[in-house]
């Protein structure tokens, strides 16, 4: 990914698996979920054990896996919260840099859960430690990985508008 000047300013998302030099380096394939809480509307975001960079739930597909089976079992493994495939919606698709491994590239399918969380959840597998996100700002949040704090939160920010 080319180096950008003003930090506010986003990465521009790859339109093609090939952009954002993937060719080049070790790309990582994903699935992350978006999880509201009921009262405001908060995102939930998890950082696993042994990281810095604080993310959404989910995780890398198992053989044969699809993106919302990877996102299903991810969520029930990290937090004790069952989904099924119709209570996600899908967000988007990103072409992005690693948040914890350095000179790695990350294919990400995001969706959102239908299904606001009314209590916090219990951390379980890798987490270390739950946050909850404002959508606000998130473009200032240092320790937001850069798949949620440029793309995801961005394009969930404007379908609430």
């Amino acid at each position: 990914m080319s180096a950008f000047h003003d930090p506010r300013q986003a990465p521009v998302p790859s339109s093609s698996p090939s952009g954002n030099d993937d060719a080049a380096r070790p790309v990582i394939k994903v699935t992350g979920v978006v999880l509201r809480r009921a009262s405001d509307g908060c995102v939930l975001t998890v950082r696993k054990r042994g990281t810095s960079m604080f993310m959404f739930p989910g995780g890398k597909p198992e053989a044969g896996e699809s993106p919302e089976e990877t996102g299903i079992r991810e969520v029930r493994e990290e937090l004790g919260i069952e989904l099924s495939a119709a209570d996600l919606v899908p967000v988007g698709e990103w072409h992005s840099d690693a948040a914890n491994e350095p000179g790695h590239g990350l294919h990400s399918h995001v969706f959102m859960s239908t299904v606001a969380l009314t209590q916090t959840p219990v951390p379980a597998a890798e987490i270390e430690e739950l946050r909850w996100q404002p959508l606000d700002g998130v473009e200032d949040v240092p320790d937001l990985a850069p798949l949620a704090r440029w793309y995801a939160l961005p394009t969930v920010r404007g379908t609430q508008s």
